[in-house]
């Protein structure tokens, strides 16, 4: 059974990205093998895990991956409802061998969106169904996303990581972001609030995103069983929408093409009331 009851996502077909010899288990390497960004068939076959589907509700969510779209290899390809209900890929989107959790990786040189220089592996809100993009404000109710999960994997070089975000119709709001040991809140650009200050990747961890009329706070625990943190943002806004997965922050102009940032996600919830 799904262990996440996030209320907004979707999916489409998606492309692979050729060549790269990864590996299902977390670990803290990354892979140099060069990936082609020719898009290919959507995948549909389990992971060793089974479906990312089975380990999370997909149901309100889209999943933007790291390969070319149709013709053009350098947009990101999109997964949308309902083909995200069964689609699994070993490269970018995939189980954990014990099906505990679920693997997002994208490596260095993928392709991206429009509007970013970096790589993605990454589900974005959707309304429920999956049929149109979420987009709501924190001046009115009360929005919370739940995610346990760990970075596993940073580029060599540029050893950054997204690992979640509140996004708006134009840019990012608030980001959780991993950059070397140092895992913190950005916001606007500059870090806002220090979550742990010496991560070791692989350590789990959860954070609560809650966004209302009083502004954002990113709660954190960690399993190391270190005290728990709250960043606050003071900021209200709208067009918001979550993000969760693995949002390489690094390209080819930084590493090798092959170079990974990979995020496992054990537990997702997102709640509007």
């Amino acid at each position: 059974m799904p262990t996440s009851r996030s209320r907004h996502l979707a999916a489409s077909t998606l492309g692979a990205i050729v060549g790269l010899a990864l590996v299902a288990a977390c670990g803290g390497s990354s892979d140099d093998s060069t990936p082609s960004r020719t898009s290919a068939a959507a995948q549909s076959e389990p992971g060793p895990g089974g479906l990312p589907a089975d380990v999370l509700d997909l149901s309100s969510w889209k999943l933007t991956l790291p390969v070319g779209s149709g013709d053009d290899e350098d947009e990101a390809e999109e997964i949308k409802q309902p083909d995200l209900a069964t689609f699994s890929d070993d490269r970018f989107f995939t189980t954990t061998s014990d099906g505990s959790g679920v693997i997002f990786r994208a490596p260095a040189g993928g392709a991206t969106t429009s509007g970013s220089e970096y790589p993605r592996s990454e589900l974005r809100e959707m309304e429920p169904g999956g049929d149109s993009e979420a987009s709501w404000s924190n001046a009115s109710g009360i929005h919370v996303m739940t995610v346990k999960q760990a970075i596993t994997k940073v580029p060599p070089s540029k050893a950054e990581v997204v690992a979640g975000q509140i996004h708006d119709d134009e840019d990012d709001v608030v980001m959780v972001r991993l950059e070397k040991k140092r895992l913190f809140v950005e916001a606007d650009g500059d870090e806002i609030g220090t979550l742990d200050d010496g991560y070791d990747l692989g350590t789990i961890f959860t954070i609560e995103v809650k966004a209302t009329s009083d502004g954002i706070d990113v709660h954190y625990a960690s399993a190391k069983g270190e005290g728990a943190k709250t960043v606050h943002y003071d900021q209200v806004g709208q067009g918001y929408y979550f993000k969760v997965g693995c949002y390489t922050q690094s390209n080819s102009s930084h590493d090798d093409d092959g170079a990974l940032g990979e995020v496992v996600v054990y537990a997702l919830d997102v709640e509007h009331s």
